[in-house]
């Protein structure tokens, strides 16, 4: 047989598949509660001045290597073929991991200089700062760095993605400014939303992680207590409801074309006093029935007997795929079968966490505790047979994938984020090659998306499509400088050069824009409102940045205060055919001092229809 080819200098050999010495997680189910935060709009100190936010302050390095790769030039190199679990391996091989209908969502380079800076507070700049500063222009434009100039046409490159998580249309490119359009989602001939039903939280004896909720054509189904229950899309009645031997533990925000979605859950209820148990169950849930297809668990690695512990799910294909500290497996989609499961191996490696959607990425852990590494595989969903591999640079111990096709992971670089946000840096792969193609640095006082450190696939506010990355501001200092003015922009970035292109959207005073998910060559947004008005959402065109009003709530005070409930960071919210649905991620008990009278909502909607 022949060998497969050494891996590329400066990486890694391939490490064995399976699981090694993790470090432990807390356990699921058990999440810090955020701190309360003030209702948006509400008086606020205001940030001091920047010259412009979504825009890098340097201008841009002189060209880099990529990580893991050599200074020198190399040719390309095809990647490595390998056999399935069981068959011969040549030195530093990798053995394989692990119905292609396409997924549906569930839910859905910029290292340039900034702009010439304004006044505080909007004032207008002196006549001699105004000499200045045309001079500087000019001496930028000379030496080819303006933001402009980096972000505009001409021939450059075009780079092109297709479906997944987060991602949209194909198309796009360095500067490309035309309408891309080609959403599902249109706006009604009446965009005023009306209140169509909401869901009392229910009573949990501790706190309850209840994560997961879809739209079908028929049913909004969300994450009950050791159940999954099923609400009609206008009128909120109960549809069906599914009872599980425990907790749900773990959802995939990819579903099957005809709405199958796998989930993890625990295999007994929790009894007190700890309100707690190992999430081992895999299973697949058929959203249009309410029936579980099947359900199944492993055991594998250092645990022997003991069935390994899950921390995500994902689906891609006809493979579901789940990963944790205990290392990944992986099941066919149609009944169960395992394709493949934690090993025991020499490096100490294990797969944490896999992103789905378009392809299958690995994320995978290796080494010693005091000097693991990181390293993204993009995988053959049915095999597990890794295509490309990149290594992540020194100092990053945990990444988060974006999106699989393109290929873009998010991570916390030497925990220099600060913020929580468990982003630093956006790193643009080629998903064929395992070459980086662009490192794009996301300033944590700047940018506003968010991945948890510790699971591979749950960002949010990041999206790809278009052959670009969206994201979003953080809030800053709105156009009349006065307080409760707030607000912020979605900014594109060039996933092919890095760089920064010169349309963004702006949410416009007092409104924070909130991306969910891309719609064709489209974004859905939420936009977050001041303490007196509705939320809304809206299409943004992914090449004009262009918005169109998709559907504004009510602005009466109770309707109003349910809304405000639920946290942008701490909710999940979908859209779809004219319906927003909004629901908690996690519920407790109810304080000590609340009133009788007292709701807390699980979910509720918002409709045109």
């Amino acid at each position: 047989m022949t060998q497969p080819p050494p891996p590329p200098p400066n990486q890694p050999p391939d490490p064995q598949g399976g699981f090694g010495a993790p470090t432990p997680e807390p356990g699921y189910g058990y999440p810090q509660q955020p701190a309360p935060e003030p209702g948006y709009g509400y008086p606020q100190q205001p940030p001091q001045p920047d010259p412009g936010y979504g825009y890098p302050q340097q201008p841009p390095a002189p060209p880099q290597q990529p990580y893991g790769y050599p200074t020198q030039p190399q040719q390309p190199q095809q990647a490595p073929q390998y056999g399935g679990y069981g068959q011969p391996q040549g030195p530093g091989g990798q053995p394989p991991y692990g119905y292609p209908t396409q997924p549906q969502q569930a839910y859905g380079g910029y290292q340039h200089p900034a702009p010439a800076p304004s006044a505080p507070g909007g004032k207008k700049l002196s006549a001699q700062l105004q000499i200045v500063i045309a001079a500087v222009v000019a001496v930028a434009v000379i030496i080819g760095v303006g933001i402009w100039y980096a972000g505009s046409g001409g021939d450059g490159d075009q780079a092109k993605g297709t479906g997944g998580t987060s991602q949209g249309a194909t198309g796009g490119g360095s500067g490309d400014t035309k309408g891309l359009g080609g959403g599902k989602e249109k706006a009604p001939a009446n965009t005023q939303g009306k209140k169509a039903f909401d869901v009392v939280e229910p009573k949990v004896p501790d706190v309850t992680d209840v994560s997961g909720s879809w739209i079908t054509d028929k049913a909004y189904v969300k994450t009950g207590v050791n159940s999954m229950v099923a609400y009609d899309l206008d009128k909120g009645t109960v549809l069906w409801t599914l009872p599980l031997t425990g907790q749900v533990c773990g959802t995939s925000r990819h579903m099957t074309a005809d709405h199958k979605v796998p989930i993890l859950f625990e295999a007994s209820k929790r009894v007190a006093p700890r309100y707690y148990q190992l999430c081992t169950e895999v299973g697949m849930v058929d959203l249009n029935t309410g029936k579980l297809l099947w359900s199944t668990s492993v055991t594998g690695g250092t645990g022997g007997d003991q069935k390994v512990r899950f921390g995500e799910v994902t689906l891609s294909g006809a493979t579901v795929a789940a990963g944790g500290t205990d290392g990944g497996a992986a099941f066919d989609a149609a009944n169960g079968n395992p394709r493949w499961k934690p090993q025991a191996n020499s490096q100490n490696c294990y797969d944490q966490g896999y992103g789905g959607g378009e392809g299958l990425v690995a994320i995978r852990k290796c080494g010693p505790y005091d000097s693991q590494y990181v390293m993204v595989q993009n995988l053959n969903p049915t095999t597990g047979a890794p295509l490309s591999q990149y290594k992540m640079p020194t100092g990053v111990k945990y990444a988060s994938v974006v999106s699989t096709k393109p290929l873009v992971v998010a991570a916390d670089v030497g925990e220099s984020a600060g913020d929580g946000s468990g982003i630093s840096d956006f790193f643009s792969i080629d998903e064929k090659t395992g070459k980086l193609k662009a490192k794009i640095t996301a300033d944590a006082d700047q940018y506003g998306a968010r991945c948890r450190s510790t699971k591979v696939e749950s960002c949010s506010q990041a999206l790809v499509g278009n052959g670009r990355l969206y994201v979003p501001t953080e809030e800053h200092e709105g156009s009349t400088g006065e307080y409760g003015d707030e607000t912020n922009e979605v900014i594109a970035f060039d996933l092919t050069t890095g760089r920064t292109l010169p349309e963004k959207a702006d949410a416009g005073d007092k409104y924070t824009l909130v991306p969910l998910r891309m719609d064709g060559g489209n974004l859905i947004a939420y936009k977050e409102p001041p303490y007196d008005k509705g939320g809304r959402i809206v299409s943004i065109d992914g090449g004009t940045m262009k918005e169109t009003l998709l559907l504004e709530n009510p602005a009466d005070k109770a309707i109003r205060d349910i809304e405000s409930g639920f946290s942008v960071d701490y909710s999940e919210i979908l859209y779809g055919d004219g319906r927003l649905f909004m629901s908690a991620m996690m519920i407790s008990k109810p304080r000590a001092s609340a009133s009788p009278d007292e709701k807390k909502y699980l979910a509720v909607s918002y409709s045109t229809r």
